[in-house]
């Protein structure tokens, strides 16, 4: 960790702190950058090679091989400590929430941009894009770059995590400046959304449209940029409104059509299209879920439910609040909480919502939950920025939750609450 730490001091002492990736990096995220050069943590390896970029090193050179091989050192070392494989995967889990986050943003983004705009309206969509497809690439190649580093310490993945790698996504270093766009992709024809009793869980008269594709734009060398030079993040979702209610009987019929074609779909390895229908699953009433929890869990299809989980973590606050809310109804607890634990890496704005929506429902233990997560993952100054949306309603339930945390961790809050005025609120 010296070795790499005394490398890392030399590269960002050649950088400029007031332009490029190293002064997006240090104006975002300062506590983790300096926790980083004081060897206390691992920058992620799309960050080095950002610095790398900004002071003209190429990364096959020299100098990036022996910081590559001290970096691969280093985070042997940081995470062959007591607990290192865990907080390892608890790390890739946010990362993978970040990268379908990401993912949902750029196309809300390319959506909109294709509804033809003002110019200026145009311009702003634009730059949102490119930062929200650099922050589902950084993402991506953080996910496989934490995927094989927790690989080197055991065949086994604790359960709840995820194991995908970010497949499919372009590799790591793909996410630094851009000075072209890439070709645009291939136009794709709109499509109706299918009908049919496979999709009963799907709305009346609901369709679905693939967009033209947009080109990547040049990204700035200033600006908006990834939250965190640790964990990244993306720009915020407009909120959605939560699903009708459904009866019994009508969620039952739902969740055996979806599972009759998922089990249909999987037997002819026709996993994309599985994929979807989990996706469009989510886009019916969320009351349908839980019987469609239990049909896939009868069928054998547990992990089919596990990825519909992921994908619920990147919803909008309302409908994330209503699905946890449906869960906790329905007595799926422990599904309940880990949605809730999936979506602790989402902007500070979005979580305050999620949080409301819950307590607007009476669902307090859930509310409860997401900041227990919240706070346990993430630092505490960022629980200060999201107790700064709502300072007289979060100041003391994430309080709470820190003390249900640990004592140090309350203290630490405590000290960030100080720091950014709002201990007495």
């Amino acid at each position: 960790m010296a070795a790499f730490t005394r490398w890392l001091t030399e590269l960002t002492g050649r950088a400029r702190p007031d332009d490029g990736w190293y002064g997006v990096f240090a104006a975002r995220d300062p506590e983790g950058l300096r926790a980083c050069l004081d060897g206390a943590d691992v920058l992620p390896w799309d960050v080095v090679e950002s610095l790398l970029r900004d002071i003209g090193e190429v990364t096959d050179g020299p100098f990036a091989t022996r910081g590559r091989a001290l970096y691969a050192a280093a985070a042997d070392a940081h995470d062959g400590r007591p607990g290192g494989a865990e907080a390892l995967a608890e790390r890739r889990d946010l990362m993978e929430a970040e990268r379908r986050y990401a993912e949902t943003r750029s196309r809300e983004l390319a959506e909109r941009l294709s509804g033809a705009p003002d110019p200026a309206e145009a311009a702003r969509l634009e730059h949102d894009l490119a930062w929200a497809r650099d922050d589902r690439a950084r993402a991506a190649a953080r996910v496989r770059e934490l995927t094989a580093r927790l690989a080197r310490w055991g065949p086994g993945v604790p359960a709840g995590t995820w194991a995908g790698a970010g497949a499919g996504v372009s590799p790591a270093g793909a996410a630094g400046p851009v000075s072209a766009a890439p070709a645009a992709a291939k136009p794709v024809k709109a499509r109706r959304r299918p009908r049919g009793a496979r999709y009963a869980w799907l709305e009346e008269g609901a369709e679905a449209v693939e967009q033209e594709p947009t080109p990547l734009p040049a990204l700035p060398a200033g600006g908006a940029a990834p939250r965190g030079a640790r964990f990244g993040g993306a720009a915020d979702p407009a909120p959605a409104p939560a699903a009708p209610a459904t009866d019994p009987a009508e969620a039952d019929r739902a969740a055996a059509n979806a599972v009759y074609a998922l089990r249909r779909l999987r037997a002819q390895g026709r996993s994309g299209e599985a994929h979807v229908l989990l996706c469009e699953a989510l886009a019916g009433p969320p009351s349908r879920l839980p019987a469609l929890a239990e049909g896939l869990y009868r069928a054998g299809l547990g992990a089919d439910w596990s990825t519909l989980l992921w994908e619920a973590a990147s919803l909008p606050p309302a409908r994330l609040a209503a699905v946890a809310g449906v869960l906790a109804d329905a007595g799926r607890a422990a599904d309940c909480e880990q949605l809730l634990r999936q979506g602790v890496a989402r902007p500070a704005e979005e979580l305050a919502g999620a949080c409301a929506a819950l307590r607007a429902e009476g669902h307090h233990r859930e509310a409860h939950a997401l900041l227990t997560a919240f706070v346990r993952v993430r630092t505490p100054e960022d629980a200060a920025r999201l107790a700064g949306t709502d300072p007289h309603g979060l100041v003391p339930q994430l309080l709470a939750a820190a003390r249900a945390v640990s004592a140090p961790r309350e203290r630490e809050l405590l000290h960030a609450l100080r720091v950014a005025g709002l201990a007495g609120a």
